[in-house]
Protein backbone atom coordinates (compact mmCIF):
# COMPACT_ATOMS: atom_id res chain seq x y z
CA UNK A 1 0.00 0.00 0.00
CA UNK A 2 2.46 2.42 0.95
CA UNK A 3 4.31 1.84 -2.23
CA UNK A 4 0.97 2.35 -4.19
CA UNK A 5 0.65 5.84 -2.48
CA UNK A 6 4.76 6.51 -3.07
CA UNK A 7 3.54 6.14 -6.55
CA UNK A 8 0.50 8.17 -7.06
CA UNK A 9 2.46 11.26 -5.35
CA UNK A 10 4.58 11.22 -8.77
CA UNK A 11 3.03 13.67 -10.92
CA UNK A 12 3.43 14.26 -14.75
CA UNK A 13 5.79 16.80 -14.32
CA UNK A 14 8.28 14.33 -12.42
CA UNK A 15 8.06 11.94 -15.19
CA UNK A 16 9.06 15.09 -18.12
CA UNK A 17 11.76 15.94 -15.58
CA UNK A 18 13.28 12.53 -15.54
CA UNK A 19 13.08 12.25 -19.37
CA UNK A 20 14.88 15.94 -19.42
CA UNK A 21 17.40 15.05 -16.85
CA UNK A 22 18.33 11.82 -19.21
CA UNK A 23 18.55 13.74 -22.42
CA UNK A 24 20.69 16.32 -20.89
CA UNK A 25 23.45 13.56 -18.93
CA UNK A 26 23.28 10.99 -21.90
CA UNK A 27 24.67 13.07 -24.79
CA UNK A 28 22.59 12.37 -27.13
CA UNK A 29 22.51 15.37 -28.22
CA UNK A 30 25.95 16.73 -28.23
CA UNK A 31 27.18 17.04 -31.58
CA UNK A 32 23.65 17.71 -32.70
CA UNK A 33 23.13 20.95 -35.21
CA UNK A 34 19.56 21.50 -33.96
CA UNK A 35 18.31 24.08 -31.22
CA UNK A 36 17.90 20.70 -29.09
CA UNK A 37 21.85 21.03 -28.99
CA UNK A 38 21.32 23.05 -25.83
CA UNK A 39 20.05 19.64 -23.94
CA UNK A 40 23.41 18.49 -23.29
CA UNK A 41 25.35 19.30 -20.05
CA UNK A 42 28.46 19.31 -22.47
CA UNK A 43 27.09 22.15 -24.83
CA UNK A 44 25.35 24.22 -21.58
CA UNK A 45 29.00 24.30 -20.00
CA UNK A 46 30.21 25.99 -23.08
CA UNK A 47 33.63 26.99 -23.57
CA UNK A 48 36.32 29.74 -22.58
CA UNK A 49 36.71 32.18 -25.23
CA UNK A 50 39.97 32.61 -26.78
CA UNK A 51 42.88 35.34 -25.89
CA UNK A 52 43.46 37.50 -28.70
CA UNK A 53 45.37 36.04 -31.35
CA UNK A 54 47.42 32.99 -29.27
CA UNK A 55 44.89 30.34 -30.27
CA UNK A 56 44.64 29.65 -26.27
CA UNK A 57 41.94 29.95 -23.55
CA UNK A 58 43.32 31.33 -19.67
CA UNK A 59 44.53 27.67 -19.02
CA UNK A 60 47.15 28.36 -21.66
CA UNK A 61 49.23 25.93 -23.17
CA UNK A 62 52.59 24.55 -22.49
CA UNK A 63 52.05 24.59 -18.51
CA UNK A 64 53.46 21.36 -16.53
CA UNK A 65 53.14 20.14 -12.61
CA UNK A 66 51.14 21.66 -10.09
CA UNK A 67 50.17 25.28 -11.13
CA UNK A 68 49.44 23.32 -14.88
CA UNK A 69 47.26 20.73 -12.77
CA UNK A 70 45.45 23.52 -10.10
CA UNK A 71 44.30 25.00 -13.99
CA UNK A 72 43.37 22.24 -15.50
CA UNK A 73 41.31 21.56 -11.91
CA UNK A 74 39.85 25.12 -12.07
CA UNK A 75 38.32 24.42 -15.96
CA UNK A 76 36.01 21.78 -14.45
CA UNK A 77 34.45 24.01 -11.74
CA UNK A 78 32.21 26.21 -14.19
CA UNK A 79 30.29 22.34 -15.36
CA UNK A 80 30.59 20.93 -11.98
CA UNK A 81 28.76 24.01 -10.86
CA UNK A 82 26.19 24.16 -13.50
CA UNK A 83 25.56 20.51 -12.53
CA UNK A 84 25.36 20.94 -9.08
CA UNK A 85 22.64 23.26 -9.92
CA UNK A 86 20.45 21.20 -11.92
CA UNK A 87 20.74 18.66 -9.86
CA UNK A 88 19.04 20.58 -7.21
CA UNK A 89 16.33 21.54 -9.39
CA UNK A 90 15.68 18.48 -10.90
CA UNK A 91 15.30 16.92 -7.09
CA UNK A 92 13.05 19.14 -6.29
CA UNK A 93 10.75 18.19 -9.35
CA UNK A 94 10.69 14.76 -7.83
CA UNK A 95 12.85 13.37 -10.93
CA UNK A 96 14.49 10.72 -8.86
CA UNK A 97 11.56 9.54 -7.49
CA UNK A 98 10.01 8.62 -10.61
CA UNK A 99 13.43 6.94 -11.63
CA UNK A 100 12.86 4.75 -8.68
CA UNK A 101 10.13 3.22 -10.63
CA UNK A 102 11.70 3.14 -13.94
CA UNK A 103 15.12 1.58 -13.04
CA UNK A 104 14.30 -0.72 -9.65
CA UNK A 105 13.28 -3.83 -11.99
CA UNK A 106 16.88 -3.00 -14.34
CA UNK A 107 19.34 -1.60 -11.41
CA UNK A 108 18.45 -4.32 -8.49
CA UNK A 109 19.17 -7.71 -10.25
CA UNK A 110 22.06 -6.29 -12.62
CA UNK A 111 23.78 -4.62 -9.61
CA UNK A 112 21.74 -5.09 -6.40
CA UNK A 113 21.24 -1.18 -6.34
CA UNK A 114 17.86 1.07 -5.63
CA UNK A 115 16.42 2.60 -8.40
CA UNK A 116 17.19 6.00 -7.68
CA UNK A 117 20.68 5.44 -9.06
CA UNK A 118 18.99 4.94 -12.04
CA UNK A 119 20.22 8.70 -13.56
CA UNK A 120 23.97 8.38 -12.37
CA UNK A 121 23.96 5.01 -14.12
CA UNK A 122 22.57 6.79 -17.25
CA UNK A 123 25.08 9.77 -16.52
CA UNK A 124 28.17 7.32 -16.02
CA UNK A 125 28.28 6.55 -19.39
CA UNK A 126 29.28 9.98 -20.64
CA UNK A 127 30.94 11.43 -17.77
CA UNK A 128 32.49 10.51 -14.47
CA UNK A 129 33.20 13.80 -12.12
CA UNK A 130 28.52 14.24 -12.71
CA UNK A 131 27.94 10.29 -11.63
CA UNK A 132 30.48 10.61 -8.58
CA UNK A 133 28.65 13.70 -7.78
CA UNK A 134 25.38 11.80 -7.83
CA UNK A 135 26.89 8.90 -5.79
CA UNK A 136 27.98 11.11 -3.11
CA UNK A 137 24.77 12.55 -2.49
CA UNK A 138 22.58 9.27 -2.92
CA UNK A 139 24.95 8.01 0.02
CA UNK A 140 24.70 11.49 2.05
CA UNK A 141 20.68 11.40 1.95
CA UNK A 142 20.66 7.48 3.00
CA UNK A 143 19.35 6.47 -0.30
CA UNK A 144 22.03 3.32 -0.63
CA UNK A 145 23.70 1.53 1.92
CA UNK A 146 27.99 1.53 2.08
CA UNK A 147 28.11 -1.55 0.39
CA UNK A 148 26.09 -0.18 -2.66
CA UNK A 149 28.04 2.68 -2.97
CA UNK A 150 31.25 0.32 -3.05
CA UNK A 151 29.36 -1.87 -6.01
CA UNK A 152 28.02 1.24 -7.99
CA UNK A 153 31.37 2.86 -7.52
CA UNK A 154 33.25 -0.34 -9.14
CA UNK A 155 31.05 -0.26 -11.70
CA UNK A 156 31.86 3.33 -12.80
CA UNK A 157 35.25 2.84 -11.90
CA UNK A 158 36.35 0.03 -14.76
CA UNK A 159 35.97 1.82 -18.51
CA UNK A 160 34.84 5.52 -16.66
CA UNK A 161 32.78 7.34 -19.29
CA UNK A 162 32.91 4.53 -21.71
CA UNK A 163 31.44 6.21 -24.71
CA UNK A 164 32.96 9.48 -24.50
CA UNK A 165 36.44 7.90 -23.55
CA UNK A 166 36.32 5.33 -26.30
CA UNK A 167 35.18 7.76 -28.96
CA UNK A 168 37.27 10.59 -27.56
CA UNK A 169 40.45 8.90 -26.73
CA UNK A 170 40.01 5.86 -28.62
CA UNK A 171 39.50 7.68 -31.99
CA UNK A 172 42.94 6.60 -33.78
CA UNK A 173 42.56 3.55 -33.04
CA UNK A 174 39.08 2.92 -34.22
CA UNK A 175 40.17 3.65 -37.80
CA UNK A 176 41.44 0.33 -38.14
CA UNK A 177 40.01 -1.58 -35.41
CA UNK A 178 38.23 -4.99 -36.72
CA UNK A 179 35.28 -4.08 -34.74
CA UNK A 180 32.70 -2.14 -34.57
CA UNK A 181 32.26 0.94 -32.06
CA UNK A 182 29.04 -0.63 -30.71
CA UNK A 183 30.46 -3.90 -30.00
CA UNK A 184 33.14 -2.53 -28.31
CA UNK A 185 31.06 -0.44 -26.10
CA UNK A 186 28.92 -3.10 -24.73
CA UNK A 187 32.08 -5.13 -24.44
CA UNK A 188 33.28 -2.62 -21.71
CA UNK A 189 29.56 -2.59 -20.16
CA UNK A 190 29.64 -6.24 -19.49
CA UNK A 191 33.11 -6.19 -18.43
CA UNK A 192 32.09 -3.92 -15.95
CA UNK A 193 28.78 -5.46 -14.92
CA UNK A 194 31.68 -8.35 -13.98
CA UNK A 195 33.93 -6.44 -12.29
CA UNK A 196 30.52 -4.46 -9.96
CA UNK A 197 29.15 -8.49 -9.23
CA UNK A 198 32.44 -9.85 -8.16
CA UNK A 199 32.51 -6.79 -5.45
CA UNK A 200 29.07 -7.67 -4.59
CA UNK A 201 30.13 -11.07 -4.27
CA UNK A 202 33.11 -10.12 -2.10
CA UNK A 203 30.91 -7.88 0.02
CA UNK A 204 28.19 -10.78 0.63
CA UNK A 205 30.69 -13.71 1.30
CA UNK A 206 32.38 -10.58 3.66
CA UNK A 207 29.36 -10.17 5.51
CA UNK A 208 28.26 -13.41 6.05
CA UNK A 209 31.59 -14.38 7.83
CA UNK A 210 31.15 -10.94 10.04
CA UNK A 211 27.73 -12.29 11.02
CA UNK A 212 28.86 -15.66 11.75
Amino acid sequence: MEEKKEKMKIGIGAWIALIFFIVILSGVFRTSDTPLQILDLTNLTGNFGLIGETESNFIGSGGSGAKDGFMAGLNLLPGIMLFCGLLGVFEQMKAFDASEIVFRPILKPLLGIPGRCGVAFVSSFNGSDVAAIMTRDLYEAGDITDDQRTIFVSYQYAASACITNTINCGAPILAFCPIALGVIIVIEFVCKLIGANLVRLILRLSNKKKGA
